[in-house]
């Protein structure tokens, strides 16, 4: 059985980047078993069940762990010290209404919800500043790897060059179809159709690649973006799927902490 949660870079003490996966936890039904968003209609104890096994995972207070309510939005949170002393209802509504997170503090997590959408992690060794962005298909549109990305560079002085991104667990182009509407949004937005899109009976569209071609675009070197390469669809045991489980269901938290 795969592990509750799946690392990848993690050298040694400068930085821990992970997704939950569907195990290890106390969740119920749609949400089983390891579900640490408080946005799903999850039991209250079992969120903070899940998110005390994470946070013991990844050595992190559980207090630290950040986590957005996204709209498929491209506003971004920036985590300061002095949002670190607010309360947790006034983080909380800070949280609200974001789909992208940046930070520089150390030993503080922070990370984004998908269930087949994108979730990217930014981590600058240079500059020691860390990022996760949560990119749907109207997020990808939208192109807020890019926002993140420059927004980095202005909070931090971070150099596309250097940056190293993550391409976590999400729905594959295989099974990523969609309707002809979604297919004009991406071709009015600029993207190169033929690389991203496929026809079978419907358009296909390969959401990973259209993230991973916009941090190209800015700089990032392709050999500095890992891709999981984890298709959430077909390994919907293993990762909660929106497109399997249809409603009710839990999410994957994609994340990155400085140590």
């Amino acid at each position: 059985m795969i592990k509750p949660v799946l690392h990848y870079f993690n050298l040694a003490d400068e930085v821990v980047s992970f997704s939950t996966t569907r195990h290890g936890g106390v969740s119920k039904g749609q949400l089983a078993t390891l579900n640490i968003n408080p946005h799903r209609g999850d039991e209250p104890s079992a969120v903070a069940e899940n998110l005390q096994a994470v946070a013991a995972e990844i050595g992190v207070e559980a207090d630290k762990i950040i986590r957005l309510h996204q709209i498929h939005e491209t506003h971004c949170l920036t985590v300061t010290d002095d949002f670190l002393q607010l309360s947790a209802a006034e983080q909380y509504e800070m949280e609200e209404g974001k789909d992208a997170v940046v930070t520089d503090c150390r030993n503080v997590c922070i990370g984004v919800h998908t269930a087949d959408c994108v979730p990217v992690l930014f981590y600058d060794p240079v500059h020691r500043a860390i990022g996760a962005a949560h990119a749907g298909w109207r997020g990808t549109v939208k192109r807020i790897v890019q926002h993140m990305l420059r927004k980095m560079t202005k909070l931090y002085g971070t150099d596309p060059k250097e940056l190293k991104a993550v391409v976590g667990p999400c729905i594959s182009q295989k099974n990523f179809e969609v309707g002809q509407e979604v297919y004009d949004a991406f071709a009015a937005a600029g993207f190169p159709m033929e690389r991203i899109a496929r026809m079978y009976e419907k358009w296909h569209i390969d959401l990973p690649l259209c993230n991973q071609l916009q941090l190209e675009e800015l700089g990032v070197p392709s050999a500095n973006i890992l891709q999981s390469a984890i298709c959430t669809y077909d390994n919907a045991s293993d990762f909660f799927s929106a497109r399997i489980l249809k409603e009710g269901f839990g999410t994957i938290y994609t994340g990155i902490a400085l140590k």
